[in-house]
């Protein structure tokens, strides 16, 4: 099992978590935020919607798919029983805290806006994901174990050739577009507590922890194709944006999502494989960040949506509100207060010494 330091992929998952707060941020500007929890500005930003569309057919599966990647990684320095324990630990526990105690904040936040009646409200809302990665460990662990045990044997041989050709990894599409067929989703993007959701994660995740475990062959290709993906995905976007109205048929969006995703692969293989004190620190911070932004989102539109400005600066001040107000919590409480830190997926001890790991060991 290789012992590659993969830079790239904590770049990448630090990237998408970023590019998921300014996509939650940009919902409160469209007219259909109330439909999907969220709180709605009077005034609408509809020009978001178009990059918007580009980014939420991908941003999610990109997310899965590093975070099976993160499994390979994790296996290497522990068994499947140190293992489970330690995705208990960092997963699921974060999870439920994270249900009775951090979705309830945006909850109260969104009732004090509308003057609704306070209650108290847990559930899954954004953390959904984190229920999801922790069923697919328990689904899959042992085949991982299994594939890993094989070697460099026969399965491992025939995907490394499939992956060493341009046409390997949209082979990988085939599987989200019969998801796709199968399921049939009423919206592509909708991955939220939806069984599209649940098993387009499921493949996402599976194959990332394919792609690494099978070893250069695939980065080599994606690095090498790149802007053919890209244009792929580019040429696709367009006609799915001036023929369909941004929602294709789902066999086309399942095929476009994974073009994206392979040349965002590429790009970050090629320019973001190397270590940095900004990454050591944001790779610890992105957990903790995406299990408290919602609030600290909700807290910033409450607070500027009934000033009075422009629309486009309202936007950029809760972006930065958002930003600002994360970097805070978690630097001066989570990540400072030993009892706070497993309940955001860190560890317990902190000390100024503390070495900075890759979120990919946890």
């Amino acid at each position: 099992m290789t012992t590659e330091r993969r830079h790239d992929i904590d770049w990448l998952r630090v990237i998408a978590i970023g590019l998921l707060l300014i996509y939650h941020i940009a919902i409160i500007f469209q007219p259909w935020a109330l439909f999907v929890g969220f709180i709605k500005s009077d005034e609408s930003l509809e020009a978001l919607w178009t990059p918007m569309t580009m980014l939420n057919v991908w941003r999610i599966p990109l997310l899965f798919y590093v975070s099976g990647m993160g499994v390979y990684f994790a296996m290497r320095k522990r068994n499947w029983k140190q293992l489970l324990l330690e995705r208990t630990k960092r997963i699921l526990l974060p999870f439920a805290f994270g249900i009775v105690a951090i979705v309830p904040l945006h909850m109260f936040i969104f009732q004090k806006y509308y003057n609704m009646p306070l209650d108290y409200y847990a559930g899954q809302a954004h953390l959904w994901f984190l229920g999801n990665i922790f069923v697919y460990v328990l689904i899959l662990l042992p085949l991982f174990y299994y594939l890993n045990k094989l070697g460099n044997g026969k399965i491992k041989s025939v995907l490394t050739s499939l992956m060493g050709h341009p046409g390997g990894p949209l082979l990988i599409s085939l599987f989200f577009v019969i998801e796709v067929l199968l399921v049939k989703p009423q919206l592509f993007a909708l991955y939220a507590q939806t069984w599209h959701g649940f098993f387009n994660g499921f493949l996402a995740f599976f194959f990332g922890f394919l792609l690494v475990y099978i070893g250069k062959a695939f980065w080599q290709t994606v690095l090498k194709w790149r802007w053919l993906y890209i244009g792929l995905a580019i040429i696709m976007y367009g006609v799915r944006y001036v023929l369909f109205g941004a929602e294709a048929p789902g066999y086309l969006m399942a095929i476009e999502s994974n073009c994206w995703i392979f040349g965002v692969f590429g790009l970050g293989y090629k320019y973001l494989n190397k270590p940095s004190k900004t990454l050591n620190y944001l790779s610890k911070a992105v957990y903790p960040v995406y299990i408290i932004h919602m609030f600290v989102l909700y807290a910033g539109a409450m607070l500027i949506l009934p000033l009075e400005m422009p629309i486009l600066v309202k936007f950029i001040c809760i972006v930065a509100f958002t930003g600002l107000g994360c970097y805070l919590i978690y630097e001066f409480i989570i990540r400072r207060i030993g009892f706070l830190r497993p309940l955001f997926g860190l560890k317990w001890k902190f000390g100024k010494a503390e070495k900075q790991k890759s979120i990919l060991e946890y």
